[in-house]
């Protein structure tokens, strides 16, 4: 329960965080953002694909060997979970599609609170490695300062900790005050494809 909440409490970091997977994904890969603005908050959809050819494969470390277009090369290990490590081969093609949804909302009433949720679902033993995984979390924090000239915003959360965090230009602090609650839900979904070069 520790580590949910310590992941919970993470999500304070979450539009920093957003920001800096946007700026390191954008050289291998397409991406697309959008925004939808409501009348009590914003979220902001991020959809990242990348594709790389395996180069490289050490099967005793199960490990792998990316490389991208562009030529950037990443190991990664891959666990007890990839099931169908053996089925890859080098030239293979690997596509990844890597969606984040942010919806930070606006409101008075709830107490600080935190929920979450995960799905997964995998290719069957003997295919090509694949799969979907989505992650949803969700926390309600109070609002206890607000430095509208540096767009900062204290908040209070649920495990009793405070954060400070730079609210982005899509949310309208005009209307933000001491007290309110602000919900944050943050899902990413990752989908991932191995097929023949």
């Amino acid at each position: 329960m520790k580590t949910k909440m310590v992941k919970l409490a993470m999500l304070a970091l979450l539009p920093a965080t957003l920001l800096t997977f946007i700026s390191c994904s954008t050289t291998s890969g397409d991406e697309e953002v959008a925004a939808l603005e409501t009348a009590d908050g914003v979220a902001i959809v991020d959809t990242v694909k990348v594709s790389a050819t395996v180069t490289a494969i050490d099967a005793a470390k199960r490990n792998v060997t990316l490389t991208t277009a562009d030529g950037k090369r990443r190991t990664v290990k891959c666990g007890p979970e990839v099931v169908n490590f053996p089925q890859i081969q080098i030239n293979d093609r690997v596509n990844i599609t890597i969606t984040e949804e942010l919806a930070v909302f606006l409101g008075a009433g709830a107490p600080p609170s935190a929920a979450g949720a995960t799905t997964v679902a995998l290719a069957p033993v003997g295919a090509k490695p694949g799969g979907v995984m989505a992650d949803t979390v969700q926390v309600t924090a109070k609002v206890t300062a607000i430095d509208a000239k540096k767009r900062k915003v204290t908040l209070a959360l649920p495990d009793g900790s405070y954060k400070t965090v730079k609210a982005r230009k899509q949310i309208n602090l005009a209307g933000v005050k001491i007290g309110d609650n602000v919900t944050v839900q943050h899902t990413e979904s990752l989908a991932i494809t191995v097929e023949k070069p």
